[in-house]
């Protein structure tokens, strides 16, 4: 069963990737959140740092729409499996997929970290290998 704080985490995102929400998003961050993915030596700080993360994200493809397998919370964390799909600046479709680790403080996350293969979607989107096909139905704009 799907814990409150993921749902309320995949709902922020949801409307994030939907509509470009951005606020609703960061308002579930610590004012000393720590923000990356394993494709950034970078780990972005602080709710500005989580602000430029998301905004990065949002803008990498032109639509995205992620869907999650599981939900998972122990104490203070959260694992979420998810796969996203979308299209490319370029028009090619693109998917992955991964896991996303929260780890919480009371009502605000204070860290996110999320594991994927960065070689397949770097690859598709900087050499634009990515099969071209139509925005998927289910990825708005």
């Amino acid at each position: 069963m799907a814990t409150e704080r993921a749902e309320r985490f995949v709902e922020a995102l949801s409307r994030l990737e939907e509509s470009g929400d951005l606020e609703g998003l960061i308002e579930l961050f610590s004012d000393d959140a720590r923000v990356s993915n394993v494709a950034s030596s970078r780990v972005f700080s602080g709710k500005e740092g989580a602000r430029q993360f998301w905004r990065e994200y949002k803008g990498t493809l032109r639509q995205v729409k992620s869907t999650f397998r599981n939900m998972i919370e122990a104490g203070d964390r959260v694992a979420l499996e998810w796969e996203s799909q979308g299209t490319a600046h370029n028009g090619a479709a693109v998917a992955y997929e991964g896991v996303s680790i929260l780890e919480w403080d009371g009502e605000h996350i204070r860290r996110f970290y999320a594991y994927y293969d960065p070689h397949a979607l770097g690859t598709e989107l900087a050499h634009e290998t990515a099969r071209r096909s139509e925005v998927p139905a289910t990825t708005p704009a």
